[in-house]
């Protein structure tokens, strides 16, 4: 008995694939016999060719069987017997053919809808039924639900308007500061309606958004300058929960932003060990891999909305400013300041106000990330679903201590590999993450609503629970954006006076850190350089584009989430991407607990990258195709270029990582005040080389020390 063809059906209509199959599917050869779920093909004197021996002791048959799972149907055709049946490849390839013209990728759209007319549930109802029913027994349900649609649509907008986005940003000087887009283009133009410019700016910083936003506005307060946080939703709301490590979240003391005793009463959960595992049942034996265990990855669950509301407290008692349910609508620049035009939604009334400086914090839904990078704004996008879930599952099905980093329960499912996320928080309550690593396209933006309708059908299948007796606490969803960039400079995270942080940014990892991550381990090295381009006044796009979170190991990687894409409209073997992921997760296990834990949190060195990489290729070989097919010639391009700087930065890094930080250091007093642009500068490239090195084992199992930024905060 040999499995000699494996398809994905994107529908998760199995009854019309089976009604196809038995009914209107003709194989041209042999003798179809219905089964349950299928048919058997059994050979006919008409079709046994001469010559052909078949085994006295096997069935000279092929059997066509289907199942679904994931919300998808499955195929598999096996041979009974040892040797071909006859016309066998001429028939698969009927079936193949037949199969995906009769059932192609469909990829459906939220439908327009009118609230004023009826209710956000009686609206999606007919299109997510079971979206609809949870989201109704979820506090604040009706409120999320129009915010999932909301986003989902100024995302699609997005996505389908690079070239043209729409225009929030305005300079009263037109190309002042030479500020440019991606390709070279006059990035902003002038506007005919500049507000005039009083004497001096309200604010020395506006944040526009208000979940990274505050983190970085409370320390930026606490340094002294005025800020003003702007929310559009209620302040301390959160879509997310968020995730991450001891040594990690270290930087928020280093900086003095939470006390040691602070950070212990937002930890919602510390748990002992973080599971990486991938559905390999049809893999071949050697592209199976064993669990990677990561206990040091992800491992505290933090409670999202307390932290928030600490930071707010924090940002208000350094004089700071919160303004929620206030949405930006432009921003209007010249050589003094930035004048930003908002408008309170439960009012709607509108106002402006003035700073020196506006910080982009808005993530994927933010339209000055788009106008700033046009068509290259978003090169990939993680659309995320999920949920808090405060009790409901019965006792075994998980153990509170545990983690999953990563996990998928099965193949590629319409057209995307689904890769769950699970963590544990207070009391009985785990967090849930349904998501796919995907390659944004007009045709197919990637969508939340869908998601959440497979979230809500498949969750039995991951974790066994009773649906209806589960408690929900809130739902958790959002596009986690990525970008390929080449460079240290290849996407523009900045304009005069204005600069972009967190997912807006995105410049995180590609493999599991949302902007929350990257942001925070990044924390020190924006604060301290921000900090000295506010005290000397250096707020031009090309003072500003330098203050990035950007690492060469991080673009060197996105090679490995386009091996997690599947490319729209095109049809891959389900089992392919989960076995690109047990290659490499299994060559992971194999090594010490550090280098795992390095390369996921990103401090990844060249050598061990590159050995990584060689090892990879030498125990799949067929890894390179697999890339090539996926990645295509233009980005495996693109990929050379990020490879060639990673090697250049490692080179740089490591004949002045021995000296730079002391002479830095020595001449720092003298060097500021003299030339601050100059000093400007000389920080960036010395963050840039400090920033995602390799821990060692020890190091791995304690917390960071403080940072080179407290050698130079005198």
């Amino acid at each position: 008995m040999k499995e000699i063809l494996y398809l994905e059906v994107p529908t998760a209509d199995i009854a019309a694939v089976r009604n196809w199959l038995q009914t209107d599917f003709q194989p041209a050869y042999g003798e179809k016999v219905l089964t349950p779920e299928g048919f058997r093909l059994k050979i006919t004197s008409a079709t046994t060719t001469a010559g052909a021996a078949i085994s006295e002791n096997l069935p000279g048959e092929l059997s066509v069987f289907i199942w679904s799972v994931q919300r998808t149907t499955y195929l598999k055709v096996f041979r009974w017997a040892e040797q071909p049946f006859p016309n066998e490849k001429e028939i698969l390839q009927h079936l193949t053919k037949e199969i995906r013209s009769r059932f192609p990728h469909h990829y459906p759209e939220p439908p327009a809808i009118d609230l004023s007319e009826q209710s956000i549930f009686a609206a999606l109802a007919p299109y997510y039924p079971l979206t609809v029913k949870y989201f109704q027994k979820m506090p604040n349900g009706e409120y999320d639900l129009k915010r999932a649609y909301w986003w989902e649509q100024r995302w699609r907008q997005g996505v389908r308007n690079p070239q043209q986005p729409r225009q929030v940003v305005f300079s009263s000087q037109g190309d002042w500061g030479r500020g440019r887009g991606a390709g070279g283009e006059k990035l902003i133009l002038s506007s005919p309606s500049s507000p005039s410019s009083p004497s001096s700016p309200t604010y020395d910083i506006i944040y526009i958004g208000g979940a990274l936003g505050v983190i970085h506005a409370a320390v930026m307060a606490k340094l002294g300058y005025k800020v003003l946080l702007l929310e559009r939703m209620p302040f301390g709301r959160m879509n997310r929960e968020w995730n991450i490590s001891r040594d990690e979240i270290q930087s928020l003391l280093n900086l003095g932003l939470i006390t040691p005793a602070e950070l212990e009463t937002i930890i919602a959960r510390e748990y002992k060990d973080g599971f990486n595992k991938f559905f390999d049942a049809n893999n071949p034996s050697k592209l199976r891999s064993p669990v990677l265990h990561t206990p040091t990855v992800l491992n505290l669950g933090l409670d999202s909305e307390k932290l928030l509301q600490l930071c707010g407290q924090k940002l208000q008692a350094a004089g700071g400013e919160i303004w929620d349910e206030t949405e930006f609508i432009r921003a209007d620049i010249n050589e003094s300041q930035v004048a930003i035009k908002v408008k309170h939604l439960p009012s709607e009334i509108e106002k402006q106000v003035t700073g020196r400086l506006l910080v982009d914090a808005m993530g994927t839904a933010s339209p000055i990330a788009w106008q700033l990078n046009s068509d290259r704004a978003f090169d990939s996008v993680c659309p995320t679903v999920g949920a808090a879930i405060e009790s409901g599952f019965e006792p075994g099905v998980w153990d509170s201590e545990l983690g999953d980093v990563l996990y998928s329960h099965g193949d590629i499912s319409r057209g995307r590999q689904l890769i769950w996320e699970l963590f544990p928080a207070a009391g009985d309550e785990l967090t849930i993450y349904l998501f796919h690593y995907h390659q944004v396209n007009a045709e197919n933006p990637g969508s939340l609503l869908e998601m959440y309708e497979d979230f809500f059908t498949i969750l039995p299948e991951y974790r066994r629970c009773d649906m209806d007796k589960l408690v929900w606490k809130k739902p958790t969803f959002g596009y986690i954006p990525g970008h390929f960039s080449v460079g240290s400079s290849d996407r523009k995270v900045a304009f005069d006076r204005l600069i972009a942080i967190g997912d807006a940014a995105s410049l995180q990892s590609p493999l599991i850190f949302t902007g929350f991550g990257s942001l925070v381990r990044n924390l020190e090295r924006l604060t301290k350089l921000l900090d000295t381009a506010l005290k000397h006044d250096l707020l031009s796009f090309q003072h500003l584009n330098q203050i990035r979170a950007y690492q060469s190991n991080v673009s060197v990687t996105w090679l490995f989430s386009k091996g997690m894409m599947v490319p729209t409209g095109k049809f891959l073997p389900p089992q392919r991407v989960n076995s690109m992921l047990n290659t490499f997760f299994g060559l992971l296990a194999d090594e010490p607990p550090e280098v795992a834990d390095n390369f996921i949190k990103d401090r990844c060195d060249w050598l061990t990258f590159n050995r990584l990489a060689l090892k990879a290729a030498k125990k799949n070989p067929a890894l390179l195709l697999w890339i090539w097919q996926l990645a295509g010639s233009k980005d495996l391009v693109r990929w050379l270029g990020s490879y060639f700087s990673f090697t250049r930065h490692a080179l740089i890094s490591a004949f002045l990582s021995p000296w730079f930080p002391q002479f830095l250091s020595r001449v720092g007093s003298w060097l500021e005040p003299r030339n601050p642009a100059l000093w400007l500068r000389l920080l960036a490239i010395n963050y840039a080389i400090a920033t995602g090195k390799p821990r060692s084992a020890t190091q791995v199992a304690k917390t960071t020390p403080k940072a080179i930024i407290q050698k130079f905060s005198h």
